[in-house]
C-alpha cells in the first residue's frame, strides 16, 4: 500500500493532467471548427507528462487499432469521404531525444510524415494526406448515351473524328436550335470514350436561358465530380480556377460543354492539354485552338430514314413530309412521333395540314414541349437585344437569300451590324462569296416562318408594311440596274443579276400588285417593272408576261401616265405576236400608236410603226410591212436610236427574204450585224445571225448557212435564250 504522501502526490499528478485536458475539451466544444485537431492537442499535453515512446504507443493504440499495416507500405483508406495514407511500418532500435532532452532507445514504429489536417471527424477516423501517390478517385462518366433514334451525320462524324486523330482538342458544334448539336456531340463522346480513361464530364452551360451558368459554377461541378460532392470550394475565383486546373492536370478527360453562350463563358473552362473539349452553341464565337463545325439540316436521305425508323407507316409520304419539316431533326422527330402516337391521323392528312405555311409551326409543335420547334426558336429569339430582334422580324420580307446591301436598305440596319449578330446566334445562315460575288444570307425555311409570326405578333402591321414597301422599291431598282447592264451590252452580267435576285424581284412585284389600288407607290413600282422588259422576255413564259403587263397597264392608268400606258400597250402587242396572235397584237399596237402621237412621243411612235410592220409581216402582208418599217426607220434615225434602227433593218431584211429577194435581205442583215455588234446587243446579234443562215440556205450555200447558224446557237445558249436555242437547232 502506498503511503499517504505517495497517494497525495499521485492524486496531484492526476489532477495536473486531467484539469488542463478538461479545460481544453471545454474550449473545443465552444469552437467546433477546432475539433478536427482535438486529439492532436490533447496528445500534445499528455505527451508533456509522458515519454515519447508512450505518446507513440497511445497513437497506435487509439487511432490505428483497425488500420494495421501488416508490414505493407503505401496502404490507404477512405473514411467519411477522406483519404488516409500510411507509408509503412519500420521496426528497429533507434536513438532520439524526448521532449525533455533525454536519450530514448528501443523499438519504434514510424508512420511517416503527416502534413496538413492530420485528424478529423469523430474519434476512430484519421485523415492523412498522401505523400507518395495520388489518392484514388472515382472516374466520372457523366455524358449521357446518344439518343436511340439518332440517324445520319456519317460525313460530319467522320470528319470530326479525323480531326481528333490529327490532334484537335477543342471542337465547336454550331447551328440553329433543333439542328441536333447535342445529339451529335453525344455520339462523338461515345465513340471517343476509350481515348479518355479518366472521365467524361457533361456540363449544361444554359446559354439560352435567362441565367447562363457562370464559369466558376461550372468549375465547381468538375471539381466535385472528382473530389466528392462535399468538397469545399474557395470563394476566390483565382483559387478556384487553380484548383480546377490542378484536378484535371495529368488526366485524360473529355469535357462536353453543352449550350454555350459565348467565348467569355467557355474560355475560362479550357482544361490542361491532355484533356479535350466538345462545345455546342447556337452562337458563333472564336477561341484559341477551336475547330468550328457548322451543322446543316439532314440530307434528304437521312431525313427520310429518320422518319421511317420512328414511324414506318409514313411510307411513301416520307419525302414530302421531310421537305415540309425542312430536314431539321427536331421537326422530323416531332412529325414522326406524332404519327406514331396518333393512330387516327393519317400521314396523308398530316402532310396536308403542314402544307399551310400559316399554321405549320403550330402543327409541328403538337408532338410535345420537348419537340416544339417554335418554342425551340423562341429560346434564341428572347436572348436578342430589342433592336436586333426587330431586325430579325423584318428579315421575314425576304423570300429568298439576299446580300448585306439589300438588308441594310430594307431593314435600316447600318453596316448590317444586327444582321451579323443574328448570324452569330445561328438565326441567319451565310453562304461564303464566290470569287466574283458577295456572300449571301438566308433564313432557314422554318426560321423564315417563325420570323413571319413574330412580325405579325410583335412587330405590328405598320412595321411589316413599311419593310415590304422598302423591299419592293429596292428590288425594282435591282431589276432596273440589271436591265441597264443588258441594254448597255453586258448581257451576261444583266442576266446573272436578274437570276440571282429573281425570287426577290417576283416577291416585290407581288406586293406591288396586291397594293395597287391603295398606294401610289405600289402603282409606280408596277409601272416601272415593265418599262424595259428585255429580261422578262427571256426569263418568262409569254402568258405569264401578259399577266404582268396587264397589271402594269392598270398601274399606268391609275397614275394617269400616258407615256407608260403606250409602252405597256406596245409590249402587250409584242407578247401576243410571239404567241402568233397577230390580229390581237395589231389592236394593241394601234392603241399605243394613237397615244404616242397624242403626247408627241416620237420614239414611241417609231416603235409602234415598226411593231405594226412585224404583225403584218406575220400575216403575209410583206409589202405593207415594208412600208411600216421604212416609216419607223426614218423616225429612229432622226432621234439617233441605233438599237431600234438595227431592229427595223433586221425586219426589212426578213420581209425581203419572204418576198424572195434574198440578196437584198442579206444586205440589210449585214447592216444590222454591224450595228448590234457596235452597241453590244448579243440577243439581236444572235437573231441577225439566224436570219443570215436562213438567207444563205435559200441561196443553196449550205456550208455558210451552217456557220451562221452555229454562231447564233452559241449566243442563244450563252444568254439563256431557250426559244432562240430551239429555233437554231
Amino acid at each position: 500500500m502506498p503511503t499517504k504522501k505517495v497517494r497525495i502526490r499521485i492524486a496531484a499528478i492526476i489532477i495536473a493532467i486531467i484539469l488542463p485536458l478538461a479545460a481544453l475539451m471545454l474550449i473545443l466544444n465552444r469552437h467546433p471548427d477546432w475539433q478536427h485537431s482535438q486529439w492532436a492537442v490533447a496528445l500534445g499535453i499528455f505527451s508533456s507528462f509522458t515519454s515519447t515512446i508512450a505518446a507513440y504507443e497511445f497513437i497506435i493504440k487509439r487511432f490505428l487499432r483497425q488500420n494495421e499495416t501488416d508490414g505493407k507500405s503505401g496502404q490507404s483508406e477512405i473514411r467519411n469521404g477522406q483519404s488516409i495514407q500510411i507509408t509503412g511500418e519500420q521496426q528497429g532500435t533507434i536513438t532520439q531525444q524526448d521532449q525533455r532532452g533525454q536519450t530514448v532507445q528501443g523499438s519504434q514504429t514510424n508512420i511517416g510524415s503527416v502534413q496538413g489536417h492530420q485528424f478529423s471527424g469523430p474519434i476512430g477516423t484519421v485523415n492523412l494526406p498522401p505523400t507518395t501517390k495520388s489518392a484514388p478517385f472515382v472516374v466520372p462518366w457523366q455524358i449521357p448515351l446518344p439518343p436511340k433514334d439518332f440517324t445520319g451525320r456519317s460525313e460530319d462524324l467522320g470528319k470530326i473524328l479525323a480531326e481528333f486523330e490529327r490532334g484537335a482538342t477543342i471542337t465547336g458544334l454550331r447551328g440553329m436550335g433543333g439542328i441536333g448539336k447535342t445529339a451529335i456531340a453525344l455520339v462523338l463522346a461515345q465513340r471517343l470514350k476509350d481515348r479518355f480513361p479518366d472521365g467524361q464530364l457533361f456540363i449544361d452551360l444554359k446559354g439560352i436561358s435567362e441565367d447562363p451558368l457562370k464559369p466558376v459554377d461550372a468549375m465547381a461541378q468538375v471539381i466535385r465530380a472528382y473530389l466528392g460532392s462535399d468538397a469545399q470550394m474557395s470563394e476566390s475565383e483565382a483559387e478556384l480556377a487553380g484548383l480546377y486546373r490542378s484536378v484535371l492536370a495529368g488526366k485524360r478527360a473529355l469535357l462536353l460543354l453543352d449550350n454555350a453562350v459565348g467565348r467569355e463563358q467557355v474560355e475560362p473552362l479550357l482544361p490542361p492539354e491532355d484533356c479535350s473539349v466538345l462545345v455546342t452553341s447556337r452562337k458563333k464565337f472564336a477561341l484559341p485552338g477551336l475547330k468550328p463545325w457548322d451543322l446543316d439540316p439532314l440530307s434528304s436521305s437521312d431525313a427520310r430514314q429518320l422518319l421511317l425508323a420512328i414511324a414506318p407507316r409514313i411510307g411513301s409520304h416520307a419525302d414530302k413530309l421531310a421537305k415540309l419539316c425542312a430536314f431539321l431533326p427536331i421537326t422530323l422527330k416531332a412529325a414522326a412521333y406524332l404519327l406514331t402516337e396518333t393512330k387516327d391521323l393519317t400521314p396523308a392528312k398530316y402532310v396536308e395540314e403542314l402544307s399551310d405555311e400559316r399554321t405549320r409551326l403550330k402543327q409541328l409543335g403538337r408532338a410535345g414541349e420537348d419537340l416544339d420547334v417554335e418554342a425551340c426558336f423562341m429560346l434564341s429569339y428572347r436572348r436578342l437585344p430589342t433592336e436586333t430582334a426587330g431586325i430579325f422580324r423584318l428579315l421575314s420580307v425576304f423570300p429568298s437569300d439576299f446580300d448585306a446591301q439589300a438588308e441594310e436598305a430594307v431593314c435600316h440596319d447600318k453596316d448590317h451590324r444586327h444582321l451579323s449578330e443574328l448570324l452569330r446566334w445561328s438565326l441567319v445562315e451565310y453562304q461564303s462569296p464566290s470569287p466574283e460575288g458577295e456572300g449571301r444570307y438566308h433564313l432557314h425555311d422554318l426560321m423564315q416562318l417563325f420570323a413571319v409570326v413574330r412580325l405579325e405578333e410583335d412587330g405590328g402591321e405598320a412595321a411589316g408594311i413599311d419593310a415590304q414597301q422598302r423591299h419592293a422599291e429596292y428590288f425594282r431598282d435591282v431589276l432596273s440596274s440589271a436591265t441597264k447592264l443588258y441594254k448597255n451590252g453586258d448581257v451576261l452580267a444583266g442576266l446573272r443579276k436578274f437570276d440571282l435576285e429573281r425570287m426577290n424581284i417576283e416577291s416585290a412585284w407581288s406586293w406591288a400588285k396586291r397594293n395597287l389600288g391603295n398606294r401610289n407607290v405600289a402603282a409606280s413600282i408596277c409601272n416601272a417593272f415593265l418599262n424595259w422588259p428585255y429580261l422578262l422576255d427571256l426569263r418568262m413564259h409569254p402568258r405569264e408576261r401578259i399577266s404582268w403587263l396587264e397589271t402594269a397597264l392598270v398601274a399606268a392608268r391609275v397614275l394617269k401616265n400616258k407615256r407608260m400606258e403606250s409602252i405597256h400597250l406596245g409590249n402587250l402587242g409584242n407578247t401576243y405576236l410571239v404567241l402568233s396572235d397577230a390580229q390581237k397584237s395589231i389592236d394593241y399596237y394601234e392603241q399605243a400608236l394613237a397615244i404616242a402621237r397624242e403626247i408627241g412621243d416620237r420614239r414611241g411612235e417609231g416603235t409602234c410603226l415598226g411593231n405594226l410592220g412585224s404583225s403584218y409581216s406575220s400575216l403575209g402582208y410583206y409589202r405593207r410591212a415594208i412600208e411600216y418599217y421604212e416609216l419607223a426607220l426614218t423616225i429612229v434615225r432622226e432621234i439617233s436610236d441605233r438599237r431600234s434602227e438595227g431592229t427595223f433593218l433586221c425586219n426589212l431584211g426578213l420581209a425581203y427574204a419572204y418576198l424572195g429577194e434574198t440578196r437584198k435581205a442579206i444586205e440589210y442583215d449585214e447592216l444590222v450585224l454591224t450595228i448590234v455588234r457596235e452597241i453590244g446587243d448579243r440577243r439581236s446579234e444572235g437573231t441577225c445571225l439566224g436570219n443570215l443562215s436562213l438567207a444563205y440556205a435559200d441561196l443553196g450555200e449550205t456550208r455558210k448557212a451552217i456557220e451562221y447558224d452555229e454562231l447564233a446557237l452559241i449566243i442563244a445558249r450563252e444568254i439563256g435564250d431557250r426559244r432562240g436555242e430551239g429555233n437554231n437547232l
